[in-house]
């Protein structure tokens, strides 16, 4: 499995990036809490998966122009893409789940026509130090006599981390197996695929979109990474989400070795954890398939950060330091030339 893996700090100085609603605990019962979990080293505020999922999503549309897949809301409770990975970039790259039956001209029982894609580009929420969220005291008496209406919100200043991962064998490859998770077409789609010669003829019923388009669609997810952005409060709060550091590497595995990088209780002695990093790229450099670009904004954290730039990688590791952003651009301009990468 060649997987593309990433980790990575957003700064979030004055934030409420995702936010779960009316607070029934607040004294005022117009509050609105920002999302926080309960860790043994106290409360931490997070995003959740789905919300930075969403943020990378528009980017991909709005700056990269994706053909996004239509939703459509059947019942109640129930909403489905198209679930067309050939046509939809984001159906491809996020993954779907359309479950669905339909009536059958001379069959009593509706027939399952339920199809599912695993995401090939997979990401935990982003997660800060333990920290108590302030709450902010507003009021609205702007244009009407009488008291004033009283509202509250939590915000908080923090550094969030996340990590994420792209398997570069699953992107742009379908398969058509009548088992749970590995039935991603419609039969129509299986007909258009052989009628497209896009079957890979290994008698598996798995199919490839040309390596062009798959390219296309990899890299321009690593690279929505510059141009990241969304979240709640953006009115009183604007935080900037592009990451503030960030590595990159290729890894022949699917486990994201640079998980604990970070450290997980506070940033005292650096933002990235000199000691771990070493031992990680000596664990794993035969499984290394690329350059690892470690990318990190002047200025951002502490004196700890200097040693970064005289870090040795060990032996065997080729191992670049510079900014978020040509981090991002020098590790898309590497893997765009490795065919070998994206091969089905």
């Amino acid at each position: 499995m060649k997987t593309i893996i990433g980790a990575y700090l957003i700064d979030a100085p004055f934030s409420s990036l995702n936010n779960r609603g009316i607070d029934p605990r607040a004294a005022n019962e117009n509050e609105v809490a920002t999302k926080t979990i309960n860790s043994p080293e106290g409360i931490r505020p997070y995003v959740s998966a789905q919300a930075l999922r969403y943020w990378w999503r528009q980017v991909l549309k709005d700056k990269f122009n994706w053909n996004c897949s239509p939703v459509e809301k059947i019942g109640s409770n129930q909403a489905i893409t198209v679930a067309d990975p050939i046509t939809y970039d984001d159906d491809d790259i996020f993954g779907y789940m359309s479950a669905r039956k339909v009536e059958v001209e001379g069959k009593k029982k509706p027939e399952n026509v339920t199809v599912t894609r695993v995401s090939p580009l997979k990401c935990s929420p982003l997660i800060g130090l333990p920290i108590r969220p302030t709450s902010d005291f507003g009021v609205m008496n702007r244009g009407f006599e009488g008291d004033p209406v009283l509202f509250n919100h939590q915000f908080y200043s923090n550094i969030l981390k996340g990590i994420f991962a792209l398997d570069l064998n699953a992107a742009g490859t379908f398969t058509c197996i009548d088992k749970p998770g590995s039935k991603n077409l419609s039969e129509d789609l299986v007909r258009r695929c052989e009628a497209e010669g896009l079957a890979l003829g290994d008698g598996t019923k798995r199919y490839a979109i040309p390596l062009d388009l798959k390219k296309k669609r990899v890299t321009e997810t690593i690279a929505a990474l510059k141009y990241l952005n969304g979240g709640a409060m953006h009115t009183l709060h604007l935080t900037e989400v592009t990451p503030k550091v960030i590595i990159l590497a290729v890894l022949n595995s699917g486990n994201n070795i640079f998980m604990d990088v970070f450290p997980h209780r506070d940033y005292e002695q650096g933002l990235i954890n000199l000691d771990a990093l070493y031992a990680v790229l000596e664990d794993y450099r035969n499984d290394l398939l690329s350059t690892v670009y470690i990318g990190i904004l002047p200025g951002f954290g502490t004196d700890n950060e200097k040693e970064l730039m005289q870090f040795k990688a060990p032996e065997g590791v080729t191992l670049k330091v510079t900014t978020p952003v040509k981090a991002i651009d020098g590790f898309i301009e590497e893997i765009s030339r490795n065919d070998a990468l994206f091969g089905a």
